[in-house]
This record gives structure tokens, sequence and C-alpha cells, in this order.
């Protein structure tokens, strides 16, 4: 079993940063992939980035492009997403998310993914 445990969010302004983070802990290193999706209220969730702890490929969403970065921490299994240049419509439930199943690549998609943070708030003011 992996747990995930986010921290980071909060409310900011529009054009602030922010940084959020997920800890893996117990089989954290059967992590392959670990990605970020949020969910906006009467929304769907949706994916927001990820990457591959191995090969360290990364993936986004064209909504986030330019503006958002993940990173990792392979020692203490952690992953990062600094965000950038924030937006009203970026307000959201922010979810970590990992892959247990061998891969190189970044996970885009929900189905990949077996476990899930708790969820952090972030909230953009205009």
């Amino acid at each position: 079993q992996v747990q995930l445990v986010e921290s980071g969010g909060g409310l900011v302004q529009a054009g602030d940063s922010l940084r959020v983070s997920c800890a893996a802990a117990g089989r954290r290193f059967s992590v392959y992939a670990m990605g970020w999706f949020r969910q906006a209220p009467g929304k769907e969730r949706e994916f927001v980035a990820s990457i591959n702890r191995i090969s360290g490929m990364t993936n986004y969403a064209d909504s986030v492009k330019g503006r958002f970065t993940i990173s990792r921490d392979n020692a203490k299994t952690t992953v990062y997403l600094q965000m950038n240049s924030l937006k009203p419509e970026d307000t959201a439930v922010y979810y970590c998310a990992a892959d247990s199943s061998f891969s190189r690549m970044a996970a885009a998609t929900e189905a990949e993914y077996d476990y899930w943070g708790q969820g952090t708030q972030v909230t953009v003011s205009s």
C-alpha cells in the first residue's frame, strides 16, 4: 500500500504563485509515476500534470503549460507542483495520485493511477 499526503494549498490572488507537495509513504519505491489532478466545484476531475519517477518524463495539461512545473525528489518520493501566474479558473481541490505499474511514461488518465491523496484546496481570488 502507498499513502499520499498533500500539503501547501491555500488562498492566493490572481497572478501569485503557490507550490503544493505530495509525499508518498508506505511502499513508496513501488511508485513509478506521480501526478496531479484537480476538481473545481460542479466540474469533473481533470488531469493537471504528471512525472515519472524513473525517467523524469513529464506531461502537462494544455491549460497549465508554461505556468505550472512538476518536479520530484526521488530520495523522498515527493512530488511538487509549482504553480505560477495563477488564475481564478485554477481554483480547485488538487489531488495527488500514484501509479504503481512499471513504466517510464508520465500517465495522464485517472484510470492509470492506483493511489490517491485526500486533496488540498487551492483558491485563487480575482
